[in-house]
């Protein structure tokens, strides 16, 4: 499992779990609640670029986001692994 701590953002960090290219469990700590577990429902099972391409660069305060927040994580994931 993958901890990343996120910056700018109500969330602190995000736990991320992932099986090749592909994301198996995501969890926010902190955040909106209902919006948090959104993202994650939704990114499960779906491949790390997907991921990425879809939510870098939503803003929502201090020119970041939650979801923003987790392509920067994926994108350290794959550079971790490169």
């Amino acid at each position: 499992m993958y901890q990343y701590k996120t910056h700018g953002t109500c969330s602190r960090s995000i736990s991320i779990d992932v099986e090749g290219n592909t994301i198996k469990k995501v969890a926010f700590e902190g955040g909106c609640t209902g919006n948090t577990q959104g993202v994650s429902r939704l990114v499960a099972g779906m491949d790390i670029d997907e991921a990425i391409s879809r939510l870098e660069g939503i803003q929502c305060r201090a020119g970041t986001s939650c979801p923003d927040q987790l392509a920067k994580a994926l994108k350290e994931i794959k550079a971790a692994r490169a």
